[in-house]
């Protein structure tokens, strides 16, 4: 339902995700719920070694078709975030977006668990998503508020996304977005450092943060 947030908009978070992420050159990064590549792309055309994860074979197939008609060496993983399974300490550099709101927040948790097992003492993970609440705060409402207002405005057929999907997002059915803070406070319990969040977009923002050295 929250997804629709504009061409423009996605493409300035995927920009905040891969300058988060910036210098990657040389460097080996997972890239968790990949889609078509709009992190993956961008960070192996800057010298990343680039292992992309998704749950869905059509995306990864997707990914794999546009590195090789770029020369880019990608590799492919089709599995769902959770279930991923990395050498600790082998990785400088985890990312996602967009993804994340799907899992439960349990999953979240042991999903950013897993990943600051496997980074290098100085690694970072670097994840853009949907960040807000269901209505508690003052931003939350102008949020889900400004995207009702779009809906409304297609007619029917927005009326009718309206009433299908308004339910699943109240009780975190299929989308499960988390506020910035929570984030914030989800990758210190993980033992990151330096962690910082910053809003991009009404509806999205990415946090950061560092493993420390050993």
């Amino acid at each position: 339902m929250w997804e629709h947030h504009g061409s423009a908009g996605l493409e300035r978070v995927v920009d905040a995700v891969v300058g988060a992420a910036a210098p990657v050159d040389g460097k080996a990064v997972v890239d968790l719920g990949c889609g078509n590549g709009q992190l993956s792309l961008p960070l192996a055309r800057r010298g990343a070694q680039v292992l992309a994860v998704d749950i869905s074979e059509r995306m990864i197939e997707t990914v794999a078709h546009k590195a090789a008609g770029e020369g880019l060496r990608i590799e492919t993983a089709v599995r769902p975030a959770q279930e991923l399974v990395v050498d600790a300490g082998s990785i400088d550099l985890v990312v996602s977006n967009y993804a994340m709101h799907h899992l439960y927040d349990d999953e979240k948790r042991a999903v950013l668990a897993a990943a600051v097992t496997w980074l290098r003492p100085g690694g970072r993970v670097v994840f853009g998503d949907m960040m807000f609440g269901r209505g508690a705060t003052k931003q939350d409402r102008e949020i889900i508020g400004s995207k009702v207002r779009v809906m409304l405005r297609r007619g029917p057929a927005g009326w009718w996304r309206i009433s299908k999907n308004a339910a699943r997002f109240m009780f975190r059915v299929r989308e499960r977005p988390l506020p910035m803070g929570t984030w914030v406070k989800m990758f210190q319990e993980a033992g990151l450092a330096d962690v910082q969040g910053a809003r991009v977009v009404a509806e999205a923002a990415v946090v950061s943060g560092t493993k420390p050295a050993a």
